[in-house]
């Protein structure tokens, strides 16, 4: 029960997958990778089968930090329809529900970038202000994270 929770439907796919926001002295730490070091994400990527997202969120933030956080709470559920631009997923229609976690950050946290994109280039971790004017994605974290709310937001993203 090891394989990424990526499913074929039709001539698409459907991802299931989980975001950390890890934010610290009013920043955000993000990803990015040598390919498009003008874009940058969220840690995290897809549930394997057999994972629930918080496991899933636990041991992605893991692999690409080197530190083992806790979960403080499930920020925002999102939607998204976009069209794939990787080799493996070129020009498919993707659909893909993310779960975004708030994560618990020590004062003593020290990431380390320890992790690879999915076509194998090196990515890199980099603390932002919330409006940088940086490309990052989700977008609506620009927004949404200057004054995070208590419960559980949802969003769709629709690219088609």
């Amino acid at each position: 029960m090891n394989k990424d929770m990526t499913v074929p439907c039709e001539d698409g796919l459907i991802n299931l997958r989980v975001g950390a926001i890890i934010m610290k002295n009013g920043q955000i730490l993000m990803v990015g990778n040598d390919i498009h070091p003008e874009y940058l994400y969220s840690i995290g990527g897809r549930i394997k089968f057999g994972e629930t997202s918080e496991e899933a969120i636990v041991r992605e933030v893991f692999e690409e930090t080197g530190v083992k956080l806790e979960i403080d709470r499930l920020g925002f559920v999102h939607e998204n329809y976009f069209y794939g631009d990787i080799a493996s997923n070129l020009r498919k229609l993707i659909y893909e529900i993310s779960y975004f976690y708030y994560m618990k950050v020590p004062d003593d946290f020290e990431p380390v970038s320890m992790s690879m994109t999915e076509d194998d280039h090196e990515e890199f971790l980099r603390w932002i202000d919330i409006d940088d004017p940086i490309k990052y994605y989700p977008e609506f974290f620009r927004s949404e994270l200057l004054h995070p709310e208590a419960g559980v937001k949802h969003f769709v993203t629709d690219e088609r």
